[in-house]
């Protein structure tokens, strides 16, 4: 007779392996606005704490640090081309693909940019600190090369065939004018020219951030305020942002000349299509929402920078000097930082899992940073006292951004809390 057969016991499946834990470079690349908003918080601070020294050595407190070049250039340089770009390209690399209608891009194109401006900055600043000029020249090389590499990724997105180019063409352009004034900047750096560090500073005041800002402004805050308000009507007529353009490119090219004092009527129509728009807007109904309202209210400050180069230049022409560097910190601070505050903020909660809420933390330290804006102007206008407002206007800043950046550089090393990938 046949025997039966035995049948072994099956053994245990063994148990699943866990994933094994990201690193925290395959975090930070997992999408590319986090290396670049990172680098752009960790600059807001750690540029200006020797500016603060500088202003705090202005009022004969301490002695200040030794620059090799006018200490507002380098403050300048920095400011324009070393942090607000870090946040400009990492909302660009986010954001331009879905403008265009494309997949989202990968955090790994971001590496080689991220990699060449961080590395740049830091041979930069170097150089500043030893007073080792081949070394500012280099690194202000390693920036230019980072820039190129970003402009090659964002290139096929901005003008991709048959996508309209309004926003995303008119964001490259500003970028390859950046790159420009980064040019201008090397030049002076190895010559020593002034002309060239004055070219640097107008385009990238009025040639990058200026145009790049009303751009994102243009396309983002109708769209984000008919996403958050009910029976909202999205006014966004293509003229506006032409006239904006127009005024900005025209003004950096008469400040180049030395003759920004004859802008004035452009400036002026400027001043009227930002106020029009903040109106268009519906600036009032967006306080509903503070995450929205602090964009609303950013973009204000550009219709009061414009007014205020407007009645500068008129001023000039009637021989009353005055209002000093009111109109472009209007602009600098009033309108670029409070932006970056407001929109970083947005896309990094968004971008993280995390619930569009600005919380209370979040909102103090954005009318904070408007206090500080206004403290800056002050500064120009009232007749005594400016050391002090402008110490007071360099700690404020420090008192915004140094609890902003603790707080978002945590996230962008940490995963999505919501465990999607990005």
């Amino acid at each position: 007779m046949e025997k039966p057969i035995q049948l072994q016991p099956r053994p245990a499946a063994p148990p699943p392996v866990p994933p094994a834990p990201a690193s925290r470079a395959a975090i930070l690349f997992a999408a590319p606005h986090r290396p670049m908003f990172l680098a752009g918080a960790v600059q807001s601070v750690l540029v200006f704490l020797p500016w603060v020294w500088e202003l705090l050595a202005r009022t004969g407190a301490v002695a200040g640090p030794a620059w090799p070049w006018p200490p507002g250039w380098v403050h300048g340089l920095w400011a324009a081309y070393g942090v607000f770009p870090f946040f400009v390209f990492g909302f660009l690399m986010t954001a331009m693909p879905r403008w265009q209608g494309m997949a989202d891009t990968s955090g790994s194109v971001a590496r080689r940019p991220w990699l060449g401006l961080v590395s740049g900055w830091l041979v930069f600043d170097l150089g500043l600190l030893t007073g080792a000029a081949w070394l500012r020249v280099l690194g202000l090389a390693l920036v230019l090369v980072g820039w190129g590499l970003a402009l090659a990724v964002l290139h096929p997105v901005a003008f991709r065939e048959g996508k309209p180019r309004l926003h995303a063409g008119t964001a490259w352009l500003a970028l390859a004018a950046g790159a420009v004034g980064l040019v201008a900047w090397i030049v002076f750096a190895a010559t020593g020219t002034p002309l060239a560090a004055r070219v640097g500073l107008s385009i990238g005041v009025y040639g990058l951030l200026a145009p790049l800002f009303m751009v994102v402004s243009h396309r983002m805050i109708p769209f984000f305020s008919s996403s958050a308000l009910p029976r909202y009507e999205v006014v966004r007529p293509d003229w506006t942002l032409r006239v904006l353009l127009g005024v900005s490119v025209v003004h950096g090219l008469l400040d180049i000349a030395g003759l920004a004092g004859w802008a004035w009527p452009l400036d002026l129509l400027g001043a009227g299509t930002a106020l029009w728009l903040s109106w268009k807007w519906q600036l009032p109904r967006s306080f509903e929402v503070r995450l929205l309202a602090m964009l609303h209210i950013g973009f204000l400050w550009l219709g009061i920078a414009w007014l205020l180069a407007g009645v500068q230049g008129v001023l000039h022409l009637a021989g009353v000097e005055t209002l000093g560097l009111a109109p472009l910190h209007a602009l600098a601070v009033g309108y670029f930082a409070t932006m970056t505050l407001a929109m970083v903020s947005r896309v990094t909660l968004g971008h993280s899992g995390r619930p569009l809420v600005a919380d209370e933390l979040t909102w103090r330290l954005a009318l904070g940073l408007h206090g500080v804006a206004l403290l800056r102007v002050l500064s120009d206008v009232l007749p005594a006292g400016q050391a002090l407002l402008l110490l007071a206007a360099g700690i404020g800043w420090l008192v915004v951004f140094l609890p902003w950046a603790s707080r978002l550089v945590p996230i962008y090393l940490t995963r999505r809390s919501d465990g999607r990938d990005g």
